[in-house]
């Protein structure tokens, strides 16, 4: 067995350290060990290091750190579905949701074969300039971000689903999400929580100047095609937090099913409504 570990940047000594006890546990249970260059040597430099790309023969990935972590280290892995372990530097999040404390534990249930794994939908993103190919594509896991940058006017968005005109907006942009990131950007704009399992692709509009413009659910197997069709605003299009570009007028962002699942290892101490009571302080006053 091989795992790999990806760790959060301008972290303090006393966690390197945690890191480095816990590589150290590793290799003394014979299992291969490889992390991030970028933190090599503030972690142990005696490891095997990669870099731009998890390692093929990774089995496991565990990510040090919080959400944005996790996501960088899903864009790490690109194509890969190797099984995540997100490991919270801090408060717990949607994604990291295991402490230090409680991972050595889990990797022991990784062991023995009684971790349980779940899927997570990503979503399939082309940003078509033009409206036509080639162009980017990129696959998310939490969302797709349609917004405008520094000028204070609202944009409009023809959006279709299935080829189906379903309306224009006219907001601030608009957040095209799967069940994961519902807890993310989406959930701040207004748009609804589903649970993480449930395969979906969210449209939730950021301050859309028609009240009624309310968020969207749809089938996983609905194909979003979202055209910026005004031209003097600076409006980017972002996607998990990790990439940004600008777009122009006429630009055609087409979303759908990944045919790439991620799948996550997840807490035996806690499930996901706990998270979020804690993360949501439901029940406080």
């Amino acid at each position: 067995m091989k795992i790999a570990l990806v760790v959060k940047s301008k972290k303090s000594a006393d966690t390197y350290q945690e890191i480095k006890r816990y590589a150290a546990y590793l290799r003394k249970r014979d299992i291969g060990v490889a992390i991030e260059a970028s933190m090599a040597e503030a972690v142990d430099p005696g490891l095997m290091r990669f870099k731009g790309r998890i390692p093929d023969d990774a089995d496991i990935v565990v990510v040090f750190g919080g959400d944005g972590t996790f996501l960088w280290a899903i864009r790490l892995m690109g194509d890969q579905n190797i099984p995540i372990i997100g490991v919270n530097i801090g408060g717990l999040g949607f994604l990291t949701e295991i402490t230090m404390e409680e991972l050595f534990t889990v990797t022991d249930l990784v062991i023995s074969g009684s971790a349980v794994y779940e899927k997570r939908m990503r979503l399939h993103v082309q940003v078509l300039d033009n409206g036509t190919p080639p162009g980017m594509t990129y696959d998310v896991l939490n969302d797709a971000v349609i917004t405008k940058g520094t000028i204070a006017r609202m944009i409009l968005l023809k959006t279709s689903v299935d080829h189906n005109y379903l309306t224009t907006y006219k907001a601030d942009g608009l957040i095209i999400a799967t069940s994961t990131g519902s807890t993310a950007y989406s959930m701040a704009s207004g748009g609804p929580i589903v649970y993480p399992t449930t395969d979906s692709i969210i449209l939730a509009p950021i301050s859309p100047h028609t009240l009624t413009n309310r968020p969207i659910v749809l089938s996983p197997e609905a194909v979003v095609e979202a055209t910026l069709e005004s031209g003097e605003e600076d409006v980017v299009v972002t996607l998990d937090g990790q990439v940004s570009r600008p777009i122009k007028k006429d630009t055609m962002i087409v979303v759908s099913k990944s045919s790439h699942d991620i799948t996550v290892i997840k807490s035996p101490f806690r499930n996901y409504f706990e998270i979020l009571r804690e993360k949501l302080k439901w029940g406080e006053r």
